[in-house]
């Protein structure tokens, strides 16, 4: 595929269409720091570690899944092991990204650290490679800014509170995932991927440590597929 260079308005998108865009994914999603904060403080992760896991780990979906597994009882190791695996799938954005933006590679390990789910749904759906840097970077910078801003707001005012799981605020990490998620199940095998993912992280639930489940469900993914592949 050959990305094409084009100027400003001309072959492609007006910069403030990019920007608007951009911004409105960064602050919507953004926000949702929020619900890691609280999350991450009903764990029993400190407000500092909470801000840390935002700054440098920067995934909400692996963010989620670490602090989730511990509030669970799960061993640390297998909690991270988890949420590796979730933030693998940021490598095979990154291969694509690469070649869509070809940034200079002095600025390409600052930027490596914005390639998630947002950014890169962003700049793909841009015409050119003008279009595709603008809001992979406004994304990635307003994303960044917010959901740190949110997660310290969240943790606080956790911490401030008391017992979240009184205010039912336990739910808030799982429910915000969901409404990420549920957007993406358009098509026969999205669904089938979420349904037996479901199927194994419940089934498995009661026999196995917290965290576990968890890696159990993500072969749910390689299953549909290999099922279709056979089929077709």
């Amino acid at each position: 595929m050959v990305v094409q260079e084009a100027p400003d308005g001309v072959g492609g998108r007006t910069r403030a269409a990019v920007v608007r865009d951009a911004l409105g994914v960064g602050v919507a999603v953004g926000l949702s720091g929020f619900a890691f904060g609280v999350t991450a403080a009903g764990a029993g992760i400190s407000v500092l570690q909470a801000c840390v896991l935002s700054l440098l780990v920067f995934t909400g979906a692996s963010q989620f899944a670490l602090v989730g597994a511990l509030a669970a009882g799960g061993n640390p190791f297998t909690a991270a092991a988890g949420a590796f695996f979730l933030g693998t799938r940021n490598a095979f954005y990154g291969l694509r990204l690469s070649q869509l933006l070809a940034l200079p590679k002095s600025v390409r390990p600052l930027a490596a650290h914005w390639v998630i789910d947002e950014t890169t749904a962003v700049a793909l759906a841009q015409p050119d490679r003008r279009s595709a840097r603008l809001g992979f970077t406004v994304t990635g910078l307003s994303l960044y800014l917010l959901w740190n801003l949110t997660t310290l707001l969240g943790a606080l005012g956790a911490e401030a509170i008391g017992d979240t799981a009184a205010w039912g605020l336990d739910a808030a990490g799982p429910a915000v995932f969901l409404a990420l998620l549920a957007p993406m199940l358009k098509g026969t095998t999205e669904r089938a991927v979420a349904g037996l993912a479901l199927v194994l992280g419940l089934g498995f639930l009661p026999v196995l440590p917290a965290g576990v489940p968890v890696l159990i469900a993500a072969l749910a993914a390689p299953a549909v597929l290999w099922l279709k592949g056979r089929r077709s």
